[in-house]
């Protein structure tokens, strides 16, 4: 019996792992991890990549509270991540958002938004301990914030340009994008 783990251990690891990985309760912290394993910056886009916003007009509503119109953060600098509890890349860098958050919290306007229950959305937060400013999708966004995959996430300057996209997993407490979010926030 000795002989035939010594054998067979690489081919037992990973019946281990797939069999993990079947399970909800263990596939996704494992999907987190790896994920978290290849967080990387974002990067500014390329100018000729720069789209401006055609419309202001997006109705969101906060968990708890009336819907706003994207129009009040005309002329300031905004962060949008489009998410959802049950995506491993979401989670995996909402940890860094908060810190994001957590530092440029009062210059920024924020928006966490998801298609979820608001009840859902809220039991997430809760266990995770994110105090973040989540939002529900109430009508379609603009025409350049609509994409088929989460997370995305757009940093749009004062002039309503998207200067920055990101679909997928991303370290939004890097050095780097928060020396480009103070110099946004400053120009």
């Amino acid at each position: 019996m000795k002989v035939f783990f010594r054998k067979h251990w690489v081919n037992l690891l990973i019946v281990i792992l797939a069999g993990l990985m079947i399970v909800p309760q263990t596939s996704v912290p494992i999907k987190v991890f790896f994920q978290r394993l290849i967080m990387m910056a974002p990067s500014e886009l390329e100018a000729s990549e720069v789209k401006q916003l055609s419309t202001y007009k997006w109705e969101i509503k906060p968990i708890d509270g009336d819907p706003v119109v994207l129009s009040r953060s005309r002329n300031r600098v905004a962060v949008i991540n489009l998410w959802a509890t049950w995506c491993p890349p979401c989670i995996a860098e909402l940890p860094n958002f908060q810190n994001l958050y957590e530092e440029f919290g009062e210059e920024v306007d924020f928006y966490f938004v998801t298609a979820e229950e608001a009840s859902i959305v809220k039991r997430f937060l809760q266990k995770k301990k994110f105090k973040i400013p989540v939002y529900l999708e109430t009508t379609r966004p603009p025409a350049e914030l609509q994409v088929s995959t989460i997370p995305t996430t757009f940093v749009i300057d004062k002039n309503g340009r998207i200067v920055m996209q990101k679909t997928g997993v991303a370290r939004w407490d890097s050095d780097e994008v928060k020396e480009f979010i103070r110099i946004l926030v400053e120009e």
